[in-house]
C-alpha cells in the first residue's frame, strides 16, 4: 500500500458528517428513493442496491474494528443530513471519517503482508495488451522502482487537487484518471463534480474547511447580508449549491451567512467539536455569532468505471472509493453515502481478487515473472509506460491539464 502524503491525509480522514446504513428493511425503499433523488435518478441502481443491502455487515465490521459511533441508551444513534427522509446516518462527534480511518489503519498496521509506504507517488503503471502487472511508483528520495502484483487496486481519493478552491487535500489530483486516459482504460461521468454548499469563506490560500452537511441537519440556517433565511438549507448539495450563489449574485457578495445559534436542543461545542474549534481559530465562535459559508469543490461522482466488483476495464486492475464510478451516486450525491459506498464496493473488490486467485488453486502461472529483475529501460520494452520519467513535475501538471480538458469537452458536449 502506497500513500501520495502521510497516512492521515485523505479525504476519508476529512469526513464529518457520518455513515449512511439501513436502519431496517422498512428503511429500504426510502433509502433507495433518496439516493436516486439526490443523483437526479442517473444512478446504476444495482449498484445502489448492493451499496444499501451490505451496509449494516459493514457497520458490524467496523464496530468489530473498534470505531465508535455515537449511542443514545445503549443503542446506536441515527441522525439526518440533506435530501434524506428520515434518520438513517451514523457518526462520530462531527470526526466520523477520522475515526473509521484511524481504527481501519490500525488494524492494517497490524498486518504482517501489508508494507505502507508514505510520501510514495505513482508514476504508471505497468500495462501490456490490457492487462495490468504492477505500478512505477516514485519513492520519496525520487528514485523510481517497479512493483509487481497479482492484483492492482487504485483508490487514490478525487481531484480537489486540480481545482484553485476545494475541500480535498491539494495532493488529490486524480492521477488515476489521468492514466486511464493515457492508457484508453475507460471513464464513466468525469464531469460530475459535486460542489459542497458550505465551506467556511476565507481569503487564505488553500484547502477550504468544510462545514458538514449534518449542521444543517441539525438546525443551522442560511442567512442573507440582512440576517434574512433564503433557502430550504436541506435542498440536495447542487440545488443548495445553485440558490446560495444566486444570492450571492444579487447581493454582490463573496459569501453567505450560517447561523448555528438556531440548534437549541444540543450543545453545539460537544455535538461539533472540531467545527467549533476550528471556526474559533479563524475568529469566529458559533455559539455567538454567524459564520460566512460559501460553495466549493467538494467530491467526485464520476471516474474509472467499475462493475459490481470494483473492477475496470483492464484485467487485473480495480478501483474504488472517489478514483471511481460504480453508478452509485449518479450526477449528484446524496449526503453520507461516500463513506458507505467506498467501504463496500472495496470489500467487494478484495473478495474478488481473492476469489479469482483461489480459483485458480495458487497454480497460476505468474504472467510477470520474468520482467521482475529488468531495469526501467528493459522494461520500457515490455510494458506501456507513457510516464516522462526524466521530468516528472512537467509529466504531474500535464495530467491535471488533461483531466480539465477532458471535463471541459464533456460539459461542452452536453
Amino acid at each position: 500500500m502506497i500513500t501520495k502524503s502521510s497516512l492521515e491525509e485523505s479525504d476519508s480522514f476529512l469526513a464529518q458528517g457520518g455513515i449512511c446504513v439501513l436502519k431496517n428493511d422498512q428503511d429500504y425503499d426510502s433509502f433507495f428513493e433518496d439516493t436516486l433523488r439526490a443523483g437526479h435518478y442517473e444512478n446504476r441502481r444495482e449498484s445502489v442496491d448492493i451499496m444499501i443491502r451490505e451496509s449494516r455487515s459493514v457497520i458490524d465490521e467496523l464496530i468489530a474494528y473498534g470505531v465508535d459511533f455515537e449511542k443514545e441508551n445503549g443503542q446506536l444513534r441515527y441522525t439526518k443530513e440533506a435530501a434524506h427522509s428520515t434518520n438513517r446516518i451514523l457518526y462520530h462527534e462531527d470526526v466520523t471519517g477520522k475515526e473509521i480511518t484511524t481504527k481501519l489503519l490500525a488494524a492494517v498496521k497490524k498486518c504482517e503482508n501489508v508494507t505502507l509506504l508514505e510520501r510514495t507517488t505513482m508514476i504508471d503503471i505497468l500495462c501490456r495488451n490490457n492487462s495490468c502487472d504492477g505500478i512505477l511508483l516514485q519513492n520519496p528520495d525520487g528514485t523510481l522502482k517497479a512493483v509487481f502484483g497479482n492484483h492492482v487496486i487504485w483508490a487514490s481519493g478525487g481531484i480537489g487537487g486540480i481545482y484553485a478552491n476545494s475541500t480535498n487535500y491539494p495532493h488529490l489530483t486524480g492521477d488515476a484518471l489521468a492514466l486511464s486516459l493515457r492508457h484508453d482504460i475507460e471513464l464513466e461521468h468525469i464531469n460530475y463534480v459535486q460542489i459542497h454548499p458550505t465551506t467556511l469563506y476565507s481569503e487564505k490560500k488553500g484547502r477550504r474547511f468544510l462545514i458538514s452537511e449534518s449542521v444543517r441537519g441539525e438546525g443551522a440556517v442560511l442567512l442573507d447580508k440582512n440576517g434574512k433565511r433564503f433557502t430550504n438549507e436541506l435542498l440536495p448539495r447542487d440545488v443548495l449549491t445553485g440558490e446560495i450563489r444566486k444570492q450571492m449574485a444579487k447581493e454582490g457578495s463573496k459569501h453567505v451567512w450560517m447561523n448555528m445559534m438556531t440548534i437549541t436542543d444540543m450543545d453545539i461545542t460537544k455535538r461539533f467539536p472540531n467545527i467549533y474549534r476550528h471556526c474559533l481559530e479563524e475568529g469566529y465562535d458559533v455559539t455567538k455569532e454567524w459564520i460566512p459559508v460559501v460553495p466549493a469543490q467538494h467530491y467526485f461522482m464520476g471516474g474509472v468505471h467499475v462493475d459490481r466488483y470494483s473492477h475496470t476495464s483492464m484485467r487485473h486492475l480495480y478501483a474504488a472509493g472517489e478514483t471511481c464510478c460504480n453508478g452509485v451516486h449518479g450526477r449528484n450525491r446524496l449526503a453520507s453515502n461516500s463513506l458507505l459506498e467506498s467501504l463496500v464496493f472495496a470489500r467487494n473488490a478484495a473478495y474478488r481478487m481473492t476469489e479469482m486467485d483461489t480459483d485458480h488453486d495458487g497454480k497460476r502461472p505468474c504472467r510477470y515473472l520474468p520482467y521482475v529483475d529488468m531495469t526501467l529501460e528493459e522494461l520500457k520494452d515490455v510494458y506501456d509506460i507513457v510516464a516522462q520519467t526524466e521530468d516528472l513535475e512537467a509529466f504531474a501538471e500535464t495530467n491535471k491539464q488533461l483531466i480539465l480538458d477532458e471535463i471541459h469537452r464533456l460539459d461542452s458536449a452536453n
